[in-house]
């Protein structure tokens, strides 16, 4: 057996059937340029397969080694890899500059740190494990923009916005002559990422320019120059001790129209909020330093009313019984809706949710399960309590394990203080998000609105309670 059918049929213990079959299916026979930095969404949306089921499959993929996680940092104007991380450790917390958006981004987890899988050597070797070897237009398709961009399947579409483009070993310096057209120019390298703009404009010219451009390891500010059309003798030296691909962009509305072309991919936000990532990598996420921002995750709390007397009413090991399938239920209500359990604390329950909706649609199935329990067991031993907030946070380490720090946290949690037995209690963000507004409306349920005070906040909240 090969190493692949080895890992494959590992695989097939652990992930669901048909996105394994999808995936071995895009190992054997998917070219080259599929195999690099996957975007799971996509792949899932391409092949009709459930993309919690897809995304899971991938990572336990990686886990036996099918696959290499990447954690790329993204710019949110054009899309292009600011960062490339084999792990989550490795982002920092400090602004990204972007070249050829000429902006510094700070970071977050919700749109600009994506999380690829390319296949690894090992199974498959591919162009994109030599980057020394790809050409300008391989290199910007494969390795620059992510996987938020639609795929270029056609070179023809970069060569339309590309009037040159060329391959620099180290070392060495290259003169290149070219015809500008009145248009505002980039010339950009994608290996180092620096960018030099050409603003040209005015009366066309005979008169030859010149332009010379150095790449070293140093990041240098991107700079402006303005010419008027006609010839240009481009010098440009490599002082670095890699090759650079510069290439000279035209910045008009065909780069702006494929820049522009988006589809979803899987956050970082998404991942940590993945039960299965949880599970597979537990600990080995952040560093002790580290607090990456958040700016929307949704907190679900949870906690059984009356668990002290239920255990003196019913005796230890019933009781203990009752609380674990109760616990058993929430984890596969929470990782079935696309959240992922923080921790337990007793007899309460945290977990967090990409969006409001989720977290309610866990919610209301929480509540049904709970109350099918109690019917099984003849009595209303478990009430559950539960409290839903949405807002900014920052996602870091604590007592060990990945975890999440903010107001926001702290309002879910004081939320739930509120709820009676088996109420939803809930926050303005969560029931005005639109597709929890259509979940509830759905269901015929109309929140019940409560002007209520929370410890640590100045002012009355709005909470309400879903029915």
């Amino acid at each position: 057996m090969s190493d692949a059918e080895a890992l494959f049929a590992a695989l097939r213990q652990s992930a669901d059937a048909p996105s394994v079959a999808a995936i071995e299916r895009l190992v054997r026979e998917a070219p080259d340029r599929e195999l690099c930095r996957i975007n799971a969404l996509a792949f899932a949306q391409h092949n009709n397969l459930d993309p919690e089921q897809v995304i899971a499959a991938f990572l336990h993929a990686a886990r036996v080694g099918l696959f290499e996680l990447s954690w790329n940092v993204l710019c949110p104007g054009c899309g292009g890899v600011l960062g490339a991380n084999t792990s989550l450790k490795t982002v920092h917390a400090e602004a990204y500059s972007c070249a050829v958006c000429a902006a510094d981004y700070e970071p977050n987890l919700d749109e600009m740190v994506e999380v690829t899988f390319t296949v690894s050597p090992r199974i498959r070797r591919i162009p994109a494990h030599h980057p020394e070897l790809l050409s300008f237009f391989d290199y910007c398709a494969q390795l620059f923009f992510g996987s938020g961009l639609e795929p270029i399947e056609d070179q023809s579409v970069m060569e339309k916005i590309t009037v040159e483009a060329i391959e620099l070993p180290p070392g060495e310096k290259a003169l290149v002559s070219v015809q500008m057209p009145a248009q505002f120019l980039i010339v950009f390298e994608p290996v180092t990422h620096a960018a030099h703009f050409i603003d040209v404009k005015g009366e066309p010219t005979t008169e030859r320019r010149n332009l010379t451009i150095v790449y070293n390891d140093v990041s240098t500010p991107t700079g402006t120059t303005e010419m008027r059309p006609g010839p240009l003798r481009l010098s440009v030296e490599n002082r670095t001790g890699k090759r650079v691909l510069p290439g000279i962009w035209i910045a008009g509305d065909e780069l702006h129209d494929f820049m522009a072309k988006r589809r979803p991919f899987v956050t970082a936000k998404r991942l940590l909020t993945n039960q299965t990532f949880r599970d597979i990598y537990r600990t080995d996420t952040l560093d002790i330093d580290q607090r990456l921002k958040i700016i929307s995750l949704t907190f679900l709390f949870t906690d059984l009313k009356g668990s002290t007397t239920l255990y003196e009413r019913v005796g230890d090991l019933a009781a203990f019984d009752l609380v674990r399938s109760h616990f058993r239920l929430l984890n596969e209500i929470v990782a079935s809706e696309a959240g992922a359990v923080i921790k337990t604390i007793g007899d309460a329950v945290m977990a967090t949710f990409p969006t409001p909706d989720r977290a309610m649609a866990a919610a209301l199935r929480m509540r049904e399960a709970m109350h099918d329990l109690n019917r099984q067991h003849a009595s209303e031993d478990l009430l559950l309590k539960i409290g839903i907030h949405e807002g900014p946070c920052l996602a870091v380490m604590l007592n060990e394990r990945q975890d999440y720090f903010g107001q926001t946290v702290n309002i879910a949690a004081r939320v739930q203080g509120l709820a009676d037995s088996r109420a939803i209690f809930t926050t303005s963000p969560v029931v005005d998000h639109p597709e929890t507004a259509a979940l509830l409306a759905a269901g015929g349920r109309t929140p019940v609105s409560q002007q209520r005070v929370i410890r640590g906040i100045a002012a009355d909240m709005a909470i309400y309670e879903i029915p």
